[in-house]
């Protein structure tokens, strides 16, 4: 009796192992829902950059540089694109203190109506400074996840800020990179 009982163990776990090899592993959870908001926080071009992301992910979404919250509207997620241009700023016609108070309005907005927040760093170094570090430094702690291009975390500062509010960090080694990773943060 006792080798019977061990015959049918052995093929249970050898029944339950092979079962396993099969099934796939689990994609990472998705956090966000489109139809998605891309918007700038600083106004540098990397907004449009982030929403080619979302067209080669295959995500709805909307690009609208100076967003309100009444661009929030029918909108499950919020994409804020935080680089500072000067350059960008006076062709949109609005200086730093504006832009400001339209990204502190509309990260209002989106916390009043559970609108989670996507933060996007795409530039790279060489769109940091002190503008752009300010702007990182108050925005990033109002997003559900953050996804930067690893030559921008150079010195740390995503890395300090995610952790001290708990936020997911996913850092890639180029923009185009992030399609991928879009596909698996985004329910289809």
């Amino acid at each position: 009796m006792t080798d019977r009982r061990t015959s049918i163990v052995r093929l249970v776990v050898f029944s339950v192992a092979t079962l396993a090899a099969r099934v796939p592993a689990q994609s990472p959870q998705a956090l966000f829902e489109p139809p998605l908001l891309i918007t700038s926080a600083g106004q540098s071009a990397e907004a449009v950059i982030a929403a080619n992301l979302a067209k080669r992910a295959e995500l709805p979404a909307t690009l609208v540089k100076l967003a309100t919250d009444k661009d929030l509207r029918d909108r499950r997620t919020l994409v804020l694109v935080i680089g500072a241009s000067m350059k960008g700023l006076g062709a949109a016609g609005v200086d730093t203190a504006k832009e400001t108070g339209r990204v502190r309005d509309l990260l209002a907005e989106a916390k009043r109506t559970a609108t989670p927040v996507l933060a996007m760093h795409l530039g790279g170094a060489e769109r940091r400074g002190e503008l752009t570090d300010e702007l990182i430094s108050e925005f990033l702690p109002a997003a559900k996840a953050v996804l930067v291009v690893k030559a921008g975390n150079k010195d740390g500062l995503f890395t300090k800020i995610c952790a001290a509010h708990a936020i997911p960090l996913f850092e890639v080694e180029k923009s185009l990179d992030a399609v991928e990773l879009l596909k698996s943060i985004f329910k289809k």
